[in-house]
């Protein structure tokens, strides 16, 4: 199941203002354009901004997202009637032919059961043209990222519409090998709410990537540094063979 902070409504209604940066969006644009893609398939879209970056730029995008109320956000938004949206998961997607599918931000990690991973690699595949690509990224766990997951780190009162001043935070709950497990927290002024959202995410190594990819039959075309996280992330450029 998607977690709350995707899931739970009042959570997705804010989303956006809570992490109003999407800056990491511009790699994904500016390969969408050095692949000429004309079609792209968004997987976990949640709330929409980068397909409907896509389409503002006059590409045919479909968008696949398990979380109902995420998509609802999608859906409201200007323009999202030139986006084919997607109730569900990549797995149960219908039969289509696109030239460059992306996986942004942590929805790569979120996918930690490895059949479902595998599952997931193997429906887009099959939703790639011959000589398609897909793009996504992962963080290289050597960078030990989740510890700065902590209160201190990430304190912060954002303005949010209709909510006024939240104040929110994460914590880390767990590291059991490559799952990590961290818990965000929402404190909502006008009644008082706390929401807590709980995420786990999986670390994979480089080759382990890579060999998953092989094994859903893709080709590994090369493994970029992601430009605003030098070092931090890798970022997986796949095709599909001819």
């Amino acid at each position: 199941m998607p977690d709350d902070i995707f899931e739970h409504p009042r959570l997705a209604a804010v989303y956006d203002a809570h992490d109003p940066d999407r800056s990491d969006l511009d790699a994904y644009l500016a390969i969408a354009e050095e692949f000429g893609a004309r079609s792209v398939l968004d997987v976990g879209c949640g709330t929409g901004t980068f397909a409907l970056l896509l389409a503002g730029r006059g590409i045919e995008v479909t968008a696949v997202e398990p979380a109902g109320p995420s998509l609802d956000v999608a859906r409201a938004k200007p323009g999202s009637e030139r986006v084919r949206w997607n109730h569900g998961y990549a797995t149960a997607l219908p039969p289509m032919r696109v030239d460059l599918a992306t996986m942004t931000a942590n929805v790569a990690q979120a996918i930690i059961d490895p059949g479902d991973w595998q599952g997931t690699l193997r429906a887009v595949h099959a939703a790639l043209r011959p000589g398609g690509q897909l793009v996504f990224e992962t963080r290289v766990p050597a960078g030990c990222a989740w510890e700065r997951w902590n209160r201190a780190a990430s304190h912060q009162v954002s303005e949010l519409p209709g909510e006024g001043a939240v104040e929110s935070w994460v914590d880390l709950l767990d590291v059991s090998g490559p799952l990590v497990t961290f818990a965000w927290t929402f404190v909502f002024p006008s009644d008082g709410a706390v929401l807590t959202s709980v995420s786990t995410l999986r670390f994979r190594e480089r080759d382990e990537v890579e060999a998953d990819l092989l094994d859903a039959g893709y080709t590994v075309r090369e493994v970029r540094d992601a430009p605003d996280r030098p070092g931090r992330e890798f970022v997986f450029l796949a095709r599909r063979p001819r």
